[in-house]
């Protein structure tokens, strides 16, 4: 998902941080396998099952949000 203030890799970097800052020892391990979305404006996070479930919650609380997803306790989403 293309965003006009930030190149991929400024959202990558701005949501691994986030997430290894202030969102990893909350969800790990229970949360295990699960999908995560940052919002990197805010901090806000999502968390299911399904990542396209997640993003939409995070859209309709934050319809301008910067995403950023990874799955939890894996070094890839995908």
């Amino acid at each position: 998902m293309p965003y006009a203030n930030y190149t991929s890799k400024e959202v990558e970097s701005q949501g691994e941080a986030i997430y290894e800052q202030q969102i990893r020892d909350k969800v790990e391990p229970k949360d295990k396998g699960k999908f995560l979305v940052i919002d990197i404006e805010t901090g806000e996070y999502e968390i299911d099952y399904d990542d396209l479930l997640a993003t939409k919650r995070m859209l309709a609380r934050f319809p301008n949000a910067v995403l950023y997803g990874l799955r939890i306790g894996f070094p890839s989403a995908y």
